[in-house]
């Protein structure tokens, strides 16, 4: 059986805004069907938890919907949105996007990340751990699929 690098950016949102949202879904679905690659947690402490309290999800029912019912990302969304006490208000949505986008890796994740993808940890490196992550999964893809 085949893995699959994930590479859907934390960086994106379907339509209801929430950004990490295609991400959980994406690693949850592959990892419910064993095709998830090495390294990936299906859902794990970081964006993952920080999107399913933001919203206040069940992560045991989250995962539990996505593994039994192979939904396509719409539907999934129409889930979440149909979940009794999901907070999806602009306020929830805003603050959780800009967590999202201004959460920053440790400084030895970050020279990790970068020092594998054969850049320099200066000035003009990514600090942010969206930007990073997209390198990691890139640099991850190329050597699972294309090297």
């Amino acid at each position: 059986m085949s893995s699959i690098v994930p590479l859907i950016s934390s960086g994106v949102a379907g339509p209801l805004g929430v950004l990490h949202l295609p991400r959980l879904w994406q690693k949850a679905s592959l990892e419910a069907r064993g095709k998830l690659a090495a390294g990936y947690p299906g859902c794990g402490k970081g964006y993952d938890q920080m999107v399913l309290d933001a919203l206040g999800l069940d992560r045991e029912a989250t995962l539990k919907y996505i593994a039994g019912n192979r939904p396509s990302y719409i539907q999934f969304e129409a889930w979440v949105s149909a979940q009794p006490g999901v907070k999806l208000g602009a306020a929830t949505i805003d603050g959780l996007n800009a967590a999202i986008r201004g959460y920053n890796h440790t400084d030895d994740t970050r020279k990790g990340i970068l020092s594998a993808n054969g850049l320099p940890d200066d000035a003009k490196a990514f600090k942010d751990a969206v930007n990073l992550n997209n390198l990691d999964d890139w640099f991850e893809f190329w050597t699972a699929e294309l090297k």
